[in-house]
């Protein structure tokens, strides 16, 4: 049995679907039971608890032969990050307690990063968890895909979308979210001894250009991207009631500087199977 937190999400969803797909049984770890009514009907079973409570984590992962582990995201975290701190420590301790055979931990590219961001959360987690008596995969995929979400309405009614990614040619490493769900779990039922790290991106880099010339050829008219000045981003993210922008400043400057990139060589890097233009249309279907 399979143990996926963030199941009501579009990874840990997508985790789940590919598992029970290939006929393994998942429990799906929720604070809400209500929420996974969908889940259970699909023949999961179902049991609550908090990713900041080790408890009953250590009981929603007790007989697993695999844990999915999917920190729950936090965009404007307090200094010293003490909202992931404390996911942290429950889930390592939940772990210990627990024992499952393995554990594949959701992660992101540039966990590597010495440079104080966003992403930190992550290489916390990374941090605490080598140390676990279980085999641990750290999954790092690159900028998802599914991040244009934002981008559809001024693509769709004005043709002109904004980026934080710059320059506009620059090609990042991206992944649709479907892929990230379906290597986590064929990574699940991978067999392997220690740590590891697996990193993940599409099937091609995107620039900023290339979402919108996709974005141009769903809708059938010119789609133009330009630049949000670094000096303006303080501002804007504090107007959208962010109180500590810096850290997703910095996450965005580690991708523009080029700090925030794979570990790995080139070679290594799993390729995935969706591209920009399938998830695009995706989002604007959703958008209506």
């Amino acid at each position: 049995m399979y143990a996926i937190t963030g199941i009501t999400g579009k990874v840990g969803g997508a985790v789940a679907r590919t598992l029970l797909a290939a006929g393994q049984p998942v429990r799906a770890v929720v604070r809400d039971a209500d929420r996974a009514r969908s889940w259970a009907q699909r023949g999961c079973e179902v049991v609550t608890a908090k990713m900041d409570d080790a408890t009953s984590l250590a009981a929603a992962f007790e007989g697993a032969q695999g844990v999915f582990i999917l920190p729950p995201p936090e965009f404007d975290p307090a200094p010293g990050f003490p909202e992931a701190r404390a996911v942290i420590d429950a889930v390592h301790a939940a772990l210990r307690s627990a024992r499952p055979g393995k554990v594949v931990c959701l992660s992101t590219i540039g966990a590597q990063a010495t440079e104080t961001n966003l992403l930190t959360q992550r290489t916390l987690m990374e941090q605490a968890l080598r140390d676990l008596p279980m085999p641990v995969t750290f999954l790092r995929p690159g900028w998802f895909m599914e991040n244009a979400a934002w981008d559809v309405a001024a693509a769709r009614d004005q043709g002109l979308i904004s980026s934080f990614l710059q320059p506009l040619d620059k090609a990042v490493p991206m992944v649709a979210t479907a892929d990230v769900g379906r290597v986590a779990a064929e990574l699940l039922r991978q067999s392997w001894s220690g740590t590891r790290v697996v990193e993940l991106e599409g099937p091609s880099r995107v620039t900023p250009l290339d979402i919108a010339a996709a974005f141009a050829e769903i809708f059938g008219h010119a789609v133009l991207t330009e630049v949000v000045g670094r000096d303006t981003w303080d501002a804007l993210f504090r107007s959208q009631g962010m109180q500590q922008p810096l850290p997703r400043m910095r996450m965005l400057d580690g991708f523009n500087e080029g700090w925030i990139a794979f570990e790995g060589k080139q070679a290594d890097i799993v390729k995935g199977e969706v591209d920009l233009e399938t998830v695009l249309r995706e989002l604007v279907s959703q958008a209506g």
